[in-house]
């Protein structure tokens, strides 16, 4: 079976909107480094998706560029009746160059009230004063009357309280967005993404010019920062947590955002530090990572550590109290 689209005209109008970013997007970056994977949600009877995805690659350690489109307009006792999003998270091979996290995302419910989320942070292993200020300089502009309350939220939920530290150094995000005008705030998300993309692009291109070949030091910190976004990721990330407990139909694009190798020895030092019963998933993690010194994480280990995570909140549905705020 083929991909069902969505009944809702706003739910396609937003699914084209968000596949044609990603065609943007994966041309900017390379398209012939990137291979398309297609899922099905219920065979396709629910929508699906596709990502252009590629790991390991002359100028990617791993990236991701997804498209989802999940909808039940056959199951009216649904609350949500539909839910579009592109999802990007791009790992640069090179020490030097930030990492990116972008997201926009439009959900509609069975009322036909329709609100986006947009996401974005700069996740650099080494911080770089420059490119923070013409990362949030560009925010700022494309988004003035939201880059404050977005800032603020954002700051909140990529915060590590047992690493007393962010995930990255710029951190943007809204939630429930909505302005009465569909139209307009489909613009407003398109204009947002479409931005976010050009600038990130051009701070890696101007990373890569003026680091030309990394030292094994600053591939070394690149490591512990790897390291330090994977354990964000499994064990604070809500969206990352949600999207397992709904369904297991795309568990590789989902965990998709993990780079590609990390430091097992660092994470099971931070078990001491977690929480009940988040230390039994950190142990757990590590438990289902390879021993090697980088420790690898293929397309198996991601499908063992989405699996064990949505094992753990199912066991202890409770401690999703511990996750990121917003």
């Amino acid at each position: 079976m083929n991909r069902v689209p969505p009944v809702s005209s706003d739910a396609l109008s937003a699914l084209t909107l968000v596949e044609a970013l990603q065609r943007r997007f994966v041309d900017s970056l390379g398209a012939a480094e990137f291979a398309s994977h297609v899922w099905l949600r219920d065979g396709g009877r629910h929508g699906g998706g596709e990502r252009f995805a590629c790991a390991e690659t002359a100028r990617y350690n791993r990236a991701s560029v997804n498209v989802s489109c999940v909808h039940y307009d056959d199951e009216p006792q649904r609350q949500v009746a539909s839910a579009t999003a592109l999802s990007t998270i791009i790992h640069p091979r090179n020490p030097h160059a930030p990492s990116l996290h972008l997201h926009a995302s439009y959900t509609q419910l069975r009322d036909g009230k329709g609100t986006w989320r947009l996401m974005a942070d700069l996740n650099p292993s080494h911080g770089d004063a420059e490119e923070q200020e013409r990362f949030e300089a560009n925010l700022k502009k494309v988004a003035p009357d939201l880059f404050q309350a977005a800032r603020a939220q954002g700051d909140r939920y990529f915060f590590i309280p047992v690493l007393g530290r962010h995930r990255g150094i710029t951190h943007f995000y809204v939630e429930d967005y909505f302005s009465g005008d569909f139209e307009a705030d489909r613009t407003t998300a398109g204009r947002f993404v479409s931005s976010v993309m050009d600038t990130w692009v051009q701070l890696i291109r101007s990373a890569l010019v003026r680091h030309p070949n990394p030292t094994d030091a600053a591939r070394a910190k690149q490591l512990e920062y790897h390291t330090v976004y994977l354990f964000q990721v499994l064990t604070l990330d809500r969206g990352t947590t949600s999207g397992l407990l709904v369904h297991d139909q795309n568990d590789l694009g989902v965990m998709g955002s993990l780079p590609s190798y990390v430091d097992r020895g660092l994470l099971a030092s931070w078990v001491p530090k977690m929480p009940r019963p988040q230390d039994e998933l950190l142990r757990a993690i590590v438990a289902a990572l390879p021993e090697a010194q980088p420790s690898k994480v293929t397309d198996e280990v991601r499908v063992a550590l989405a699996q064990l995570v949505r094992a753990h909140y199912r066991a202890h549905p409770e401690a999703l109290a511990l996750q990121a705020a917003h």
